[in-house]
């Protein structure tokens, strides 16, 4: 029999500590291993090394207890048991991220809980910018400070960092993300990373984050524009396609115009920065960004000099600018680029610049036309504009990474020309 125990600090309960009693091989963290009674003549491994200790759970001759931190359920060794045939028993303890919204006094079904334990930290920051209320389950080298860097300044947060819950070295302490990078933190920690505005949702019927948009691809009305610029929404159901906007997504909009482009990659739960060159046009985006209810981040700038200034995403829409800003744009994206274009004669230019940095481009012309009412109520095809969609997919296997100065930071965010979020 495999008993997998989840401990919080707390006594083991009755059938908990009798499984230990009749185990011949106990498998945990030196700490956990440390705080149970684990019986004379048991066999021990420490969970160091995960495969390792796996490996002994598969070879052992006799009963098995396996302990772990909360509840071996939620981001804990289950998954990895049932991966190798295992049905253990699971006796699940408080895990760390219903403790730490306890500590906090806050309601947390409505909060999006991400790992960044043996994961990419990239993701769990991008879904910190795009979500009002995220607990982060850490690592070492992906804790408290490291999301503090990367947030501060553009996403005002606060933050509630939870250390050695229910453990003898317990400290809960709320701080900003600056204050984060600034002090030496216990492991093990969770952290949660609140937009104090937004904290207390509204009662939903879902855990975690919200669904995605009951529609996408909005009516251009829905967005405040200047002289009908903003892309058309038959072009914007297309760019979205291929963007795949998601959680722990980030999404530039360059040339964003309106913003249409980065609000509705927002609305599907992906973090997104719109890039403009003047200040009349960024009040716009923030304007339609609060109609909307979304996060999105504004820096006004020119491409591809602001690049510079910004984390790299996993695509980009480039609404304006020539092959140059393409290119730049291109040797960033971790996943795609997508263009849209008016001109024919831009089509090949932009081909080239995505090839050019090792992207498969794709190209298509879109032509709407749209029923327009005509007196005595019946209705003619009024044709829009037509525009060249022009798209590049990056392969599967990750590019080398980009060349840069010591001082190169790329998933640390510098502040963005005028402070915009």
């Amino acid at each position: 029999m495999i008993t997998v125990v989840g401990y919080d600090g707390s006594p083991p309960p009755p059938p908990a500590a009798e499984r230990l009693a009749g185990a011949a091989l106990v498998v945990g963290g030196a700490r956990h291993l440390a705080a149970v009674p684990v019986p004379a003549g048991a066999r021990t491994v420490v969970m160091g090394d995960v495969a390792q200790a796996l490996d002994a759970v598969d070879g052992a001759d006799g009963d098995v207890v396996v302990l772990a931190s909360g509840d071996p359920g939620f981001f804990g060794i289950v998954r990895a048991l049932r991966s190798r045939g295992h049905e253990p028993e699971v006796l699940p303890a408080l895990s760390s991220v219903a403790r730490a919204f306890a500590r906090a006094g806050l309601s947390w079904d409505d909060a999006l809980v991400v790992s960044a334990h043996g994961r990419d930290l990239r993701r769990a920051v991008n879904a910190c910018r795009a979500h009002p209320k995220v607990a982060v389950l850490t690592a070492p080298g992906a804790g408290p400070a490291e999301l503090g860097r990367a947030l501060f300044p553009q996403s005002p947060r606060s933050f509630v960092v939870c250390e050695d819950l229910g453990g003898p070295n317990e400290r809960v302490t709320r701080c900003r993300p600056a204050e984060a990078t600034t002090r030496s933190w216990h492991e093990p920690n969770v952290v949660l990373v609140l937009d104090d505005g937004r904290a207390v949702g509204e009662r939903g019927w879902i855990a975690g984050a919200r669904p995605g948009p009951s529609s996408w691809a909005l009516p251009e009305d829905a967005f405040e524009h200047r002289n009908s610029v903003v892309t058309k929404a038959e072009v914007r159901a297309l760019a979205l396609a291929r963007l795949g906007p998601r959680v722990g997504d980030l999404i530039w909009d360059i040339g964003a115009g309106s913003g249409s482009v980065a609000i509705e990659c927002a609305r599907f739960g992906a973090a997104a920065i719109a890039v403009e060159r003047d200040q009349e046009s960024c009040e716009r985006i923030r304007a339609n960004v609060r109609a909307h209810g979304v996060r999105v981040a504004v820096s006004r700038g020119e491409a591809p000099a602001v690049l510079e200034h910004l984390p790299d995403p996993d695509a980009v829409f480039v609404g304006g600018g020539g092959p140059e800003v393409v290119r730049a744009c291109a040797s960033r994206a971790l996943r795609g680029v997508v263009v849209a274009l008016a001109a024919m004669e831009r089509v090949r230019p932009t081909l080239d610049a995505l090839a050019a940095e090792g992207l498969t481009a794709h190209a298509v012309q879109l032509q709407a036309s749209r029923l327009s009412p005509l007196p005595g109520d019946v209705h003619r095809l009024a044709a829009a504009n037509p525009v060249f969609v022009v798209w590049g997919e990056r392969d599967a296997v990750p590019p080398p990474a980009r060349a840069a100065g010591p001082s190169r930071r790329p998933q640390i965010l510098a502040r963005l020309p005028e402070g915009d979020t």
